[in-house]
């Protein structure tokens, strides 16, 4: 098993250019993450189960396998990826005639539950940007790197992964790799370009010191920003900014897509800036906005208010 994995991770990374991040997703799922508590790798199953070889892998198992992840309470939408993971898998190992034939190819996903992406107001986003104390080159790098996920959208695997030369602040667009490693350019507005560049003239080259790096995002120590730094540093901003919710670097990705519909962005455009290669992926937005939308009509308009007095006193 262990041979097929290592030609399988090796296919993703020479054949498929699949990014780190997408590797080590695909890793996890299949061999688990030691560092995460209980077991749920499918590997880590098959050993459970005693069974030795892919070949034996037929839906039956497959099926324990997410009745075995259900019973540690993994989430839906987690089990799904998991499974994604298994039949790109299979899908490799039959191609390459390391298996016959693909024993779980009808086996069915279990069905996800559709969640409404969170998001933060306009005044949330207002008080987050005002948290980094901008004395320090820290604050700086801080404000920059929350503009830049707010006004462009950004994966945070997109962000970490921003060189130098991708930068273009003549035009305020970024050049970005997302899934499947796929190129697109984004576009940023005046107050990210203006954090950008007070950042890049004057707090850059102080976490940089003699060092020699082309990462746009610089730790203290003047190498790349990890993405686990990206999440602390979100973290100590909201609890700085008061704001009762877990703000998440994915949070400013949502905020920026309902923004831009709210505004009256056309779906398509907002698609392509956010590099979903599905339109059904952008339209989770449009409900959001619907929802939105219901709220603002409920607490502003008078007959709405007065008849929903008249629901809560019924």
């Amino acid at each position: 098993m262990q041979r097929l994995f290592d030609n399988y991770i090796r296919h993703l990374e020479v054949e498929c250019n699949a990014s780190p991040y997408t590797i080590r997703n695909y890793a996890n799922d299949l061999l688990g993450n030691y560092a995460r508590g209980p077991e749920k790798g499918f590997f880590q199953f098959l050993r459970f189960k005693q069974i030795g070889s892919l070949e034996d892998v037929d839906k039956t198992i497959l099926r324990d396998y997410i009745s075995w992840l259900m019973q540690q309470g993994v989430a839906k939408g987690s089990i799904a990826r998991k499974l994604s993971a298994v039949r790109s898998l299979y899908r490799y190992l039959v191609r390459e005639g390391f298996l016959p034939h693909n024993r779980l190819e009808t086996a069915s996903t279990p069905k996800l539950d559709r969640r409404l992406p969170s998001f933060l107001t306009i005044g949330e986003v207002e008080k987050l940007l005002q948290a980094p104390d901008l004395s320090t080159p820290q604050g700086q790098r801080d404000l920059t790197l929350m503009e830049l996920l707010y006004a462009a959208g950004l994966r945070v695997s997109e962000l970490v992964n921003l060189d130098i030369e991708h930068v273009y602040r003549n035009t305020r667009e970024l050049r970005v790799w997302g899934k499947g490693n796929k190129e697109r350019m984004v576009l940023i507005g005046r107050p990210a370009t203006e954090a950008l560049n007070k950042y890049l003239n004057e707090a850059r080259p102080k976490l940089l010191g003699d060092k020699r790096n082309n990462a746009l995002f610089l730790n203290r120590y003047g190498e790349r920003l990890l993405e686990r730094r990206v999440q602390k540093i979100l973290d100590e901003c909201t609890k700085k900014a008061g704001l009762d919710k877990k703000v998440h670097p994915h949070m400013l990705r949502h905020t920026f897509a309902t923004h831009m519909l709210d505004g009256g962005a056309d779906l398509r455009v907002v698609q392509e800036l956010l590099g979903h290669a599905n339109l059904t992926s952008t339209q989770i937005y449009t409900h959001v906005t619907k929802s939105q939308a219901r709220k603002v009509y409920l607490s502003a308009h008078p007959m709405a208010q007065e008849r929903g007095r008249e629901l809560e006193n019924s």
